[in-house]
């Protein structure tokens, strides 16, 4: 067989030659079960009694295994902590995974970001099962389980197609698989469980929305008009649906400006299903001055909505849901004939496309955001070189600088603050256990975003303050290309972004590197950072203009350093050298305005329409932010945006990248 050895395999090599392949430093902060004691790091929480608790009651309850998943009943990605009980019971805090407990074994099931997370935060109670797909954990509890055992589970903690998928996985196997009332996991942690969430729920201005909720609601009603199997409601499950349908926020769940209710819009009715007691008078008035019977707000109680919508399924109706963000425990009770499911409902899909006003504020939220960014980057280089700065109170400060900006609501997540190692886990928090502090020898990520009251914004910046090798480079550098490759793409219409996904990684791929997550996410005015149906992933829906979502390539080397560069971008219609016919082409426009750090560019391996792309961006960085920063007088940053959107050199080879080509070179002349 021949073997073909391309340019980039010959500098891949001569990197292992001049100096040498990464070497992984042994991560210590992990438990290990098998040594003798078992070795356990302070990040762990001791389960044992809750464990213990949870098998009495699924004893009494006749139930043989119970299954945990990390939602609640909005099915949304942060919850409240009311609502958290599978890290309550396991001492595991990430986003994504799902418990299963048996008589005599417990697992936690999570994907490859949160391995190591999981390996730090659980006791030796618990199986880490490295997987997240339904047949792996179905396949775990028939291991487990005899003919005639009870799965229990709580349906409204399972969406519809984990339900479907748990079902068929389970049919004919013997075992029942049951839903039951009553959630187990809170008769153990009885009152203990944090309370119900008691803020008061608020209206947007007008200054910040894109319409008014009336308008909303009749445009919604003209989509059920128009629909074919014409529904005669659509029950809205998700939190940001209500809270977007009627321009109303709340403090419910952390990072989310979300509050827990229900919305049942008919052709002749409006109910919500809310705690009543948080309506204040004002907003009581906002729901329901000058309005008809059909157009006003019935405020019902939270947790009247299934008895509500049952009898509601009395007459001769149609229900219209999303499947995506119902939960089995609403979905059980509507009869087949009276049901319209599509994937997302007409509220996700109509708030996913902004309009020209929600565009416009969500690009000023951004400007403004950069500005906070550039002076966490300016005082970094000067306070890191001193030794002052660790992971935890770095990630802080970036709040603390967003929170003097105009309409800062709070952060929009938890700021991922991470050097060196620790950058190679891809969602880490910094704790009083693991935070670092930050060098000049190593590399810093920071992930971080905020909540304004005309917009969210998530961005992320990789940087090295000192000498960063040539690897580190070139990985960054083909991070950036990924990143730029996906954002000048020009693509059809309606193309869907799992399509077009693989651009992102192309300049990864062609030398051997890739990453373990999503390349971009969709994300809101005032809503959640990780805001669906928009995106790169399966299951996103079609792109079109006006739709907002992140662009967020990066590599991560175990044990070594992380890299991720993510910036929000509109998308925009491309103006195309042909038009054929009326088919329209979009292409992506980066409102993400802070610049990349030079020192980890290696422009050698860049083509000419990258470093054009860079030089254009720069450009229109300075001059957006630039008199923004002027105006806030912070002249010092301003200075360093100057010094930081210079145009990038053009055919200029770093030092290291001229050692290795001339290597190669010298080695290509003596192999001739």
């Amino acid at each position: 067989m021949a073997f073909v050895c391309t340019f980039g395999a010959w500098i891949f090599l001569l990197y292992a030659c001049t100096e040498g392949f990464p070497k992984v430093t042994r991560d210590v902060t992990v438990r290990n079960c098998t040594a003798n004691p078992p070795f356990i790091p302070p990040t762990v929480k001791n389960t044992s009694q809750q464990l213990n608790d949870l098998r009495q009651q699924m004893r009494h309850n006749n139930i043989n295994a119970y299954i945990i998943p990390a939602t609640d009943a909005h099915l949304g990605e942060y919850i409240a902590d009311r609502e958290k009980r599978r890290q309550w019971l396991t001492g595991f805090t990430g986003s994504s995974g799902t418990a299963v407990v048996t008589l005599t074994r417990a697992a936690v099931f999570t994907d490859s970001r949160y391995w190591l997370q999981a390996e730090r935060e659980m006791d030796c109670s618990w199986e880490l099962q490295k997987t997240l797909l339904s047949s792996s954990i179905v396949s775990w509890i028939l291991e487990e389980l005899k003919a005639g055992d009870v799965i229990g589970f709580d349906p409204f903690l399972f969406s519809i197609d984990d339900w479907r998928s748990f079902s068929n996985l389970l049919q004919d196997s013997g075992r029942i698989f049951l839903s039951m009332p009553t959630n187990l996991v809170d008769l153990v942690w009885g009152y203990q469980r944090p309370s119900l969430p008691n803020n008061t729920i608020y209206e947007l201005k007008e200054a910040f929305v894109g319409n008014s909720w009336q308008e909303k609601v009749q445009h919604i009603r003209s989509q059920m008009n128009h629909h074919p199997q014409k529904p005669s409601a659509v029950l809205l499950s998700a939190l940001e649906e209500t809270a977007w349908l009627f321009n109303l926020r709340g403090q419910d769940i952390p990072y989310n400006p979300f509050f827990y209710s229900y919305t049942l819009l008919t052709l002749d009715s409006v109910r919500m299903f809310v705690n009543q007691s948080r309506i204040t008078s004002e907003v009581n008035a906002y729901l329901n001055t000058n309005c008809s019977p059909s157009s006003c707000v019935q405020l019902l109680d939270y947790g009247k909505v299934k008895d509500n919508l049952i009898e509601y399924l009395k007459g001769n109706v149609k229900v219209w849901i999303g499947q995506t963000y119902t939960s089995y425990g609403i979905y059980e009770v509507i009869p087949k004939d009276k049901l319209v499911a599509d994937n997302y409902s007409p509220v996700l899909q109509t708030k996913a496309v902004k309009t020209e006003k929600e565009q416009k504020l969500l690009k000023a939220c951004h400007m403004r955001d950069a500005v906070a960014v550039i002076q966490y980057l300016v005082w970094l280089e000067k306070n890191v070189p001193k030794g002052t700065v660790d992971e935890d109170n770095g990630g802080k400060y970036v709040d603390e600088l967003r929170a003097k900006q105009l309409y800062f609501k709070g952060p929009s997540f938890a700021t991922i603050s991470a050097s060196g190692l620790n950058a190679a886990l891809a969602h880490y928090r910094a704790t009083n256990e693991t935070k670092r502090k930050l060098t000049v020898n190593e590399m810093y990520l920071v992930d971080s975003g905020g909540q304004y009251n005309d917009g969210t914004t998530d961005i992320t910046r990789t940087v090295h303050w000192g000498t960063p090798t040539v690897f580190e480079k070139e990985a960054y550098t083909r991070v950036l290309m990924g990143n730029i490759e996906l954002t000048r793409l020009v693509f059809p219409e309606k193309t869907s972004g799992r399509v077009i996904e693989a651009f992102a990684r192309q300049a990864l791929w062609e030398v051997g590197l890739n990453y373990g997550h999503g390349s971009g996410h969709g994300i809101g005015n005032f809503f959640s950072v990780h805001e669906w149906p928009v995106g790169f992933q399966n299951g996103n829906i079609p792109m079109t203009t006006g739709m907002f979502t992140s662009i967020e390539p990066g590599y991560y080397h175990d044990g070594l350093f992380g890299i991720r560069i993510e910036d929000i971008a509109l998308v925009v219609k491309a103006k195309t050298k042909h038009t054929v016919g009326n088919e329209v082409y979009l292409t992506f426009e980066t409102v993400s305005l802070v610049p990349y750090d030079r020192n980890l560019i290696d422009t050698s391996i860049m083509r000419k329409v990258h470093i054009t792309y860079v030089d254009n961006h720069y450009k229109r960085i300075r001059d957006l932010v630039g008199p923004e920063l002027l105006s806030q007088n912070l002249h010092e940053e301003y200075t360093w945006l100057e010094k930081n959107t210079r145009p990038l050199s053009h055919g200029v080879l770093s030092s290291a990248s001229l050692t290795v080509l001339g290597l190669t070179l010298i080695t290509i002349n003596t192999v001739l």
